[in-house]
């Protein structure tokens, strides 16, 4: 179970590593920001297929480990499904965010920075703590 743990550590702890290392290039202009901020119809497109993405994907990270199908894999594959599944909701979390910060800079909309915000206050119910690990895998 520790392997798991620390594997779904690696991944959270990445993926939280990304948006901050964006933030960072755009917020010292490193790279410029708003390059995208003119073209109004693919920002109307983006914001719309973002709101749908990190809507859904929250909501479905968050519920997963509660259907039925996954979670008897859990109770019986234990640290296997675990691993697998754990992955599998970190990056329905995190795909979204690293795409959210990176629109947000490219078009300099706050609607992708509040989805990321989102997505960020999320986070700590996915916490890979060893305790929430064993916690999982229990019927």
């Amino acid at each position: 179970m520790k392997e798991t743990k620390n594997l779904l550590m690696g991944v959270f702890v990445a993926g939280i590593v990304l948006p901050l290392t964006i933030v960072c290039l755009y917020e010292t202009e490193v790279v410029v920001p708003g390059l995208f901020a003119t073209d109004k119809q693919s920002e109307f497109l983006m914001t719309f297929l973002m709101e749908l993405m990190t809507l859904g994907c929250a909501f479905m990270a968050l519920r997963l480990f509660k259907f039925e199908k996954i979670h008897q894999e859990l109770i019986s594959g234990k640290a296997v499904a675990l691993r697998k599944w754990g992955v599998v909701r970190l990056v329905m979390l995190l795909l979204p965010l690293w795409a959210d910060t990176l629109l947000y800079y490219l078009y300099m909309n706050t609607t992708f920075g509040y989805l990321g915000i989102i997505l960020v206050l999320c986070l700590p119910f996915v916490y890979p703590s060893e305790s929430r690990c064993e916690a999982e895998t229990e019927a």
